[in-house]
């Protein structure tokens, strides 16, 4: 979409959330909380293109990691989203969540099926953690929004968009739900919960 990072041309500027250059440290950060877990399922809407390599690259971050299993159900729409937990009951023990508005608008259904199931959700949003999934890892929304903001008053001003480099984030967050962990019969590591920027009790 753009011809570099630092100048990207044409008409186009904005905020990158790195979501995919992310998938290695919340395999990991999952990984520190269920230390015996081999298989993964990865949640993400299959026909949204940005989600599909997303989801290969979390794949094969996982197999180099060494896990076993990995599933990938398909959801499309949000009529998909019950059956991909009824498929994946019993055959996953960790969720990883893609971004997507799909995913996004069905935040507390997905946190409520992934409890029933007992899966733990690596998430990449605190409001997942909010409404009960185990932790994400991700940018600082509100300091992207700022940024975002500081953008717009600048293109309303006058400055061409392509001469704005494409930002990247600068502020990530660690969001852990205490409950959830217990929920499941999990222990988080006092080492993890000292990092975490939130835990939620």
């Amino acid at each position: 979409m753009v011809a570099s990072l630092a100048r990207p041309g044409g008409n186009i500027t904005g905020l990158s959330i790195q979501s995919t250059d992310l998938c290695s440290k919340r395999l990991e950060l999952l990984r520190e909380i269920v230390p015996d877990f081999r298989r993964l399922a990865i949640l993400g809407n299959t026909s949204n293109p940005n989600a599909l390599g997303e989801m290969a690259e979390v794949q094969a971050t996982a197999r180099s990691l060494g896990f076993v299993e990995v599933i990938t159900p398909k959801i499309r729409r949000a009529e998909d989203i019950a059956p991909a937990f009824e498929a994946l009951n019993g055959h996953a023990e960790a969720l990883y969540l893609i971004p997507d508005p799909l995913i996004i608008s069905h935040q507390i259904q997905i946190s409520n099926l992934a409890l029933g199931a007992r899966l733990a959700v690596m998430s990449f949003s605190r409001e997942f953690v909010e409404a009960g999934s185990l932790m994400s890892y991700g940018p600082n929304n509100p300091d992207l929004f700022r940024r975002a903001a500081e953008y717009v008053d600048k293109i309303l001003r006058g400055t061409k968009p392509g001469d704005l480099p494409v930002q990247q984030p600068t502020s990530f967050q660690l969001v852990i739900n205490l409950k959830t962990a217990k929920a499941l019969g999990l222990t988080v590591p006092r080492q993890i919960q000292t990092i975490a920027d939130e835990v939620i009790e």
